[in-house]
């Protein structure tokens, strides 16, 4: 699906980064009755800034509010992501007075498991219908930094989670089984339940589709400016206005099955490219959300074609190694080529969640 920005849903970004909250000991008021961290040592007078140099380790984590809105089943949900601001520090958090959601808490299903950079729409809270103008509070606390971030159904964070209006984008749509109910957009629940042992593979798969783009750029041009356009003329949409960029890196796909692309050596993480000849129409990555160990994949991203056909769903999979006996939940991030966060437009992508279970070898 291609991605067209608008000015609403930028500042939209604006406002979800204005909502993370940095608080600690020796808190000081700043304005609007939010709080930060206390100054440095050695700046005194200096607060720390959100957006600043990201360190290596010891940064804070930041909860942040992406928005809310009706699920399918006319719910309203609260989605929820988070910000890593540690460049090489992976972090585990678990649920209790550093990693807590209040009221009705402290377990609301976030995650204890927290990946580097931005990631987005991690997990979402469903609200009853008379939850008005309450308000949920999660806290992080990392490498003794304290940020939390407020949740509630505040209008202007409004989102319609499965079409964006501006350009009628919609999330990829995923099922488990060929002839199984089918899921999109942000996560409710969990979707499938697999066994393993440790160091042995688990194979993670799934079915997935997305429509194809409802915004021509040359829509209305004669056939031989549509012609020059292909052909690269940046004016009319080419190669060189679309550009070459696949992201995640430049890996080159290493091996092709069927519709699926394989890719070695790509980096998680990195913003989704758009355009290109072999450019993906889904892009599929695996998270750890909770669970005791490492894990590792034969495929640091999925690539699917489906020729923006929604009723073609493609095989989407591959295997995972967990280190340690426990419990795992395990998110599938499902992108399309609006890229992680949806390019800014707050839509459109779809997460789901996979518990794994890792019994001890007898």
């Amino acid at each position: 699906m291609k991605s067209h920005r608008s000015t609403a849903a930028g500042l939209a970004v604006l406002i979800a980064v204005g909502s993370w909250v940095i608080v600690g000991s020796g808190q000081q008021s700043a304005p609007g009755g939010l709080t930060n961290q206390a100054p440095k040592p050695g700046a005194p007078n200096q607060l720390p800034l959100q957006l600043e140099p990201l360190g290596a380790s010891g940064e804070a984590v930041y909860p942040a509010f992406e928005g809310w809105g009706p699920h399918k089943d006319g719910t309203n949900v609260i989605l929820v992501g988070y910000f890593n601001r540690n460049k090489e520090q992976v972090l585990d958090i678990p649920i209790g007075p550093n990693n807590r959601i209040e009221p009705g808490g402290p377990d609301q299903g976030q995650p204890t498991h927290f990946e580097l950079g931005r990631n987005y729409g991690v997990f979402s809270i469903a609200v009853p219908k008379d939850f008005g103008n309450k308000r949920l509070t999660w806290t992080l606390v990392a490498n003794g930094q304290t940020a939390a971030v407020q949740l509630s159904l505040n209008p202007p964070y409004w989102v319609d989670h499965f079409k964006n209006p501006a350009t009628g984008n919609e999330p990829p749509v995923v099922k488990f089984a060929e002839d199984g109910p089918t899921s999109t957009g942000p996560p409710r629940g969990i979707m499938q339940t697999l066994t393993g042992v440790p160091y042995g593979p688990v194979e993670l798969k799934f079915w997935a589709a997305d429509q194809k783009a409802t915004y021509d750029p040359e829509e209305g041009l004669s056939p031989a400016a549509r012609s020059r356009g292909r052909n690269g003329d940046p004016a009319r949409g080419g190669d060189a206005a679309r550009g070459r960029g696949r992201g995640r890196g430049d890996d080159s796909p290493v091996a092709i099955i069927g519709s699926q692309v394989i890719t070695a050596g790509g980096g998680r993480g990195a913003a989704a490219g758009r355009g290109g000849a072999n450019q993906p129409d889904i892009r599929i990555t695996w998270h750890k959300h909770r669970g005791p160990g490492e894990i590792t994949y034969d495929t640091d991203e999925i690539r699917l074609q489906n020729n923006g056909d929604p009723n073609l769903f493609v095989e989407a999979k591959t295997n995972a190694y967990f280190s340690d006996p426990g419990e795992y939940i395990m998110r599938a991030q499902v992108n399309d080529q609006t890229g992680n966060g949806g390019g800014g437009d707050l839509c459109c992508w779809t997460n789901v969640f996979v518990r794994v279970n890792i019994k001890p070898e007898k």
